[in-house]
C-alpha cells in the first residue's frame, strides 16, 4: 500500500486550493489533509472541514475565528487566526507537505515558516519567488526541503527537466495564452472593464490572477520565479504567446532539442503531480485530443501592447528588491482596477511609476523583503492617485 503524504492547504477557500482538495478527494487516501488556512470566505471554510477533517484550521481575523467556533456540529479541531495562525498550520509537525496557494505577497511569510520546519512546499503562490527568491530558496536548502511547482508552466518545466543535465539547458520557454485581449487593438485597451478582464479564455482562476493573464504580468511574475525555481538567468528564459493553452511549456537544449510537456488545461493535472511526485496518479479528466485541438500556434508577445510583461523583465534584471517592488505595486494597482479607480491600461503606468527609480538592493533578511514591499505600496497609492487627481480634472 502506497504511503500516505499528510498536507495542510494555504488558500484552501480559493481557486488553487479548491483544485488541490478536489485532488485529495480523487487520490483514493493517498492524501490526507491535516491543515487548511483560508481568508474570509468562512462558509466554505466549514464545508472543507466538515468533508476533510483537518487537525488545526486558520482564518484571518479573531473574529472569523469566532464565528467559525460557533458554528453547529463543528468537529473537534484547533482554530485559529491572522498570521501566527498562518504559520501554524504551515509548520505542523503532523505534515510532509505544505501548498502555498494564498493570493499575493500574503503567502510569503507562511510559506518560509514551513520551510523554517523544514516542510516540502507545493508551490503555487509565485508571489513568494518573485518577493524573495534569494531568500526563499536559500532557506529550503539549508533545510533540505523540497519546492515543487504548482503552476501548469514551472510544472511543465521541472517536468522537462527529469532526467536532464542542467548545464545542457540552453533556454527555457514559458508559454501564455495570450489572455482575453491578445487580438484587441491597443486603442481599445483603455476601456477594458474588470468583467472583461476576469474572463479568461482557458483557465479558471482568481480575480488577481485573471487580470494578471490579462495584462501579461503574470507571464512576468512566472519568468522571474522561474528564475528562482531553475537557477536559469532570466535572459535565457523565453516566454511564447500559445492561444490554445495544450503545450504548458517547452525546454530548448544545446543540440537543439525541445521537450515540451502537454496536457489538457486544467489545474488539477500539474497539483496532482506536485502532492505525489515523484509519481503520478490516476485523475478522472479527459484525455487530451489532439486531433480535436487542432493547429497549435505560437508567436511572440505584443510587449507594445502589454508593458508588463517588459517590465517584470526589467525589474528581474535588476534584482534584489526591484521584484518585490514590482509585485507590490502591480497588487495595489490591480486591486484599483478591480475596485474601478484606474483604467486597465493605468496597472502598466503604476507599475512602471513604482519600478523606475525603486532603490532596489539585495536584501538581507525578511525585514528588508517588507520594508520594501511597504514603500512600493505607498509609492503605488501615490501614483493611484495622482492618476485619479488627472481624470478629476479631465472632468
Amino acid at each position: 500500500m502506497k504511503q500516505v503524504r499528510r498536507i495542510s492547504v494555504l488558500g484552501s477557500t480559493g481557486s488553487v486550493g479548491r483544485h488541490c482538495l478536489d485532488v485529495v478527494r480523487q487520490s483514493m487516501g493517498r492524501l490526507s489533509v491535516k491543515g487548511l488556512a483560508a481568508g474570509r470566505n468562512v462558509d466554505l471554510l466549514l464545508q472543507q472541514i466538515r468533508t476533510f477533517r483537518p487537525e488545526c484550521v486558520a482564518v484571518m481575523t479573531p473574529a472569523l475565528a469566532d464565528h467559525l467556533r460557533s458554528a453547529p456540529d463543528l468537529p473537534a479541531i484547533r482554530i485559529l487566526s491572522g498570521k501566527d495562525g498562518y504559520k501554524a498550520v504551515a509548520s505542523m509537525p503532523e505534515v510532509d507537505m505544505v501548498v502555498s496557494a494564498m493570493v499575493g505577497a500574503a503567502g510569503l511569510i507562511p510559506t518560509l515558516a514551513a520551510l523554517e520546519a523544514g516542510k516540502d512546499v507545493a508551490l503555487a503562490n509565485k508571489e513568494t519567488l518573485v518577493t524573495a527568491g534569494a531568500l526563499v530558496t536559500r532557506l529550503a536548502t539549508e533545510k533540505g526541503a523540497r519546492i515543487i511547482p504548482v503552476d501548469s508552466e514551472h510544472s511543465a518545466i521541472f517536468q522537462c527537466l527529469a532526467g536532464q543535465r542542467r548545464e545542457d539547458v540552453r533556454r527555457l520557454v514559458l508559454t501564455a495564452s495570450g489572455g482575453p485581449f491578445r487580438d484587441w487593438p491597443l486603442e481599445t485597451l483603455r476601456g477594458v472593464t474588470a468583467e472583461q478582464a476576469l474572463r479568461h479564455p482557458n483557465w479558471s482562476m482568481g480575480p488577481k490572477i485573471s487580470v494578471d493573464s490579462a495584462t501579461l504580468m503574470n507571464k512576468g511574475l512566472e519568468v522571474i520565479e522561474a528564475r528562482w525555481l531553475f537557477g536559469v538567468d532570466v535572459d535565457f528564459i523565453s516566454v511564447l504567446i500559445h492561444a490554445q493553452s495544450i503545450v504548458h511549456s517547452m525546454v530548448e537544449y544545446l543540440d537543439g532539442s525541445v521537450v515540451a510537456q502537454m496536457g489538457i488545461p486544467d489545474m488539477r493535472i500539474p497539483m496532482a503531480y506536485a502532492l505525489t511526485w515523484p509519481e503520478r496518479m490516476e485523475l478522472s479528466l479527459p484525455p487530451l485530443d489532439l486531433v480535436q485541438a487542432g493547429p497549435l500556434t505560437f508567436e511572440s508577445p505584443q510587449m507594445h501592447k502589454f508593458p508588463c510583461l517588459g517590465l517584470a523583465y526589467r525589474a528581474a534584471r535588476i534584482g534584489g528588491t526591484a521584484t518585490t517592488a514590482l509585485n507590490a505595486a502591480n497588487e495595489v494597482a490591480v486591486e484599483a482596477f478591480l475596485e474601478g479607480r484606474i483604467e486597465f491600461t493605468a496597472i502598466a503606468e503604476v507599475v512602471r511609476g513604482v519600478v523606475n527609480g525603486f532603490p532596489a538592493s539585495e536584501p538581507e533578511g525578511l525585514d528588508d523583503v517588507l520594508k520594501a514591499d511597504a514603500l512600493a505600496r505607498l509609492r503605488a497609492d501615490s501614483e493611484i492617485y495622482t492618476l485619479e487627481s488627472r481624470a478629476l480634472r479631465v472632468e
